[in-house]
């Protein structure tokens, strides 16, 4: 038997118990004994190999935050023992590209990986890109096993491992609790919502479950990928780029297909017991499915969450704390409102989070960390710090319980029209400080009938504590709606026209 978990690792700590599982003989007894530095045995658990799959699993009691330890598992004659575990919280950390871009890639890389030594309590594990048709009880190869941060891991290359989004938000977390923290990375660029579903998301939603391929398929290995048998290993090529060609009308192959990702990079993870989830992906819905994704993000996390706790024994708890960076910026000057969509939609039409639709989420706002100039392409920004940062606040708050923290930037709560003046003001929920006066932020809705709609700019008038005074001029007929940074490059770099003084950008809204 084996386990692709390694030295290294972290397990999550109290009050969740961390489940082991690992293969075996059929009908076999596996003994997997805790034991302290000093050798003492702090528990012992046993566990039947049961079948068609030739699995065994524990939980083993919760434990207090801290380490090292020694986890052994036996079975007659055999055994393997993994050293130098700690408890603390494990993150998942999965999407696209620019959750994959790694910490080579990002802005002030150089200090970041160099500062890397300085965290051994935080560690990290990278699976490798790979699909399958069916859902897999075992990843089918590993980038990076569990590891102590260094700067080559970190910065491997271009896209691989290790995510900057999720070791800074990892390092960050370690920094505000104290604790061991493990990360997980599963990402691959350029792949749409869909890829990462179960067939359950799809049908929730409408989607198809099979676009129906045709040729001969890739048939992948299905057994365990450790060690063992390293040839049979198999990971398709990494597709780095999103191509800005790519529509609903074409044809989705390999990584893009459905479901085909949930089957081989998270399926195979479910027996884990987590504290939190991050995800940065869309930049491919924007072109694919946009308006379904108002229900299949939603469908994707709760889906996840019954699928983790259900595979960790209930372990992981059930409103698995879920953050997400919504999307930043592609083409400066482009009409498209695809990304305005899909920003809106990865709140569920609701505009902020956490709300009825999207519990015990939280999101960080990356609108205004625009890179034109980025070697990977403006729609791989390098200022991974703010997004980490940001995501921080909100998993504090969120999975964390901290309710003195501001976490997320100022939201509309009322508009008032003076039609005699020709104004409309708006009440937002936090204190404003305004950063660009003169940006055409505000549109509003001038029509005399909803669709379609005649958006028209209202410029800001007046700015005060908590409300912003919007002229009317150009519209002669009703106002029929409203909506904020509605744009796919809405604001200039850190500076769009609205933040709270904690330095938060207020979110777009329609």
């Amino acid at each position: 038997y084996a386990s692709y978990y390694g030295d290294h690792m972290v397990l999550q700590k109290k009050p969740s118990g961390a489940v082991v599982w690992g293969h075996g003989e059929l009908g076999a007894t596996v003994t997997v004994t805790l034991s302290g530095a000093s050798g003492l045995i702090i528990m012992e658990k046993t566990a039947q190999v049961k079948g068609p799959s030739g699995t065994w699993t524990t939980v083993l009691d919760p434990m207090d935050h801290g380490g090292p330890y020694a986890l052994m598992a036996e079975q007659g004659l055999e055994n393997v023992t993994l050293r130098d575990i700690y408890f603390g919280d494990v993150w998942l950390c999965s999407g696209q590209s620019n959750m994959a871009m790694t910490v080579l890639q990002v802005a002030n890389a150089s200090q970041e990986l160099a500062a890397a030594a300085r965290y051994p309590y935080v560690r990290v594990f990278a699976a490798a890109p790979a699909r399958s048709d069916v859902e897999l009880e075992d990843l089918e190869q590993i980038d990076l096993p569990w590891s102590i941060p260094t700067a080559e891991n970190l910065g491997h290359g271009n896209f691989t491992y290790f995510s900057a989004v999720c070791w800074l938000l990892g390092r960050s977390l370690y920094e505000a609790l104290g604790s061991p923290i493990g990360l997980v990375e599963v990402a691959w660029g350029g792949t749409p919502i869909e890829a990462w579903s179960s067939r359950r998301v799809l049908q929730a939603c409408g989607l198809p479950e099979d676009t129906g391929r045709e040729g001969p398929q890739i048939s992948l290995w299905h057994g365990a990928c450790f060690n063992l048998k390293p040839a049979l290993c198999f990971a398709p090529p990494l597709n780095l780029a999103l191509s800005s060609s790519t529509s609903p009308h074409q044809h989705l192959s390999g990584p893009q297909m459905p479901s085909v990702l949930w089957n081989a990079m998270i399926h195979p993870l479910l027996n884990m017991t987590l504290r939190g989830v991050a995800w940065y992906q869309g930049e491919a819905n924007a072109f694919l499915n946009t308006d379904q994704y108002n229900c299949t993000f939603p469908a994707l996390i709760a889906d996840w969450r019954q699928a983790f706790h259900t595979g960790s024994a209930g372990q992981t708890e059930p409103l698995l704390p879920f953050g997400f960076v919504q999307l930043s910026t592609y083409r400066r000057r482009s009409a498209d409102d695809s990304f305005a969509r899909l920003r809106w939609h990865q709140t569920a039409d609701l505009g902020v989070v956490p709300n009825a639709r999207m519990p015990s989420t939280f999101m960080a706002v990356a609108m205004d960390l625009g890179d034109e100039h980025s070697p990977y392409g403006s729609i791989h920004p390098r200022d991974k710090q703010n997004v980490a940062h940001r995501l921080l606040l909100g998993a504090r708050a969120v999975a964390y319980g901290d309710k003195d923290l501001v976490f997320q930037g100022p939201y509309p709560t009322r508009a008032i029209l003076e039609v005699t003046r020709g104004l409309l003001n708006v009440t937002y929920s936090q204190e404003l400080i305004c950063r660009q006066r003169e940006a055409q932020a505000f549109e509003v809705c001038c029509s005399s009938q909803a669709s379609p709609c005649q958006w028209l700019p209202a410029p800001v008038v007046a700015v005060g504590s908590h409300t912003v005074t919007l002229a009317l001029s150009g519209c002669r007929t009703l106002v029929l709606g409203l909506r904020y940074a509605w744009a796919e490059w809405p604001c200039e770099y850190q500076a769009c026209s609205l933040y709270n003084p904690q330095g938060l950008p207020a979110p777009p809204f329609l």
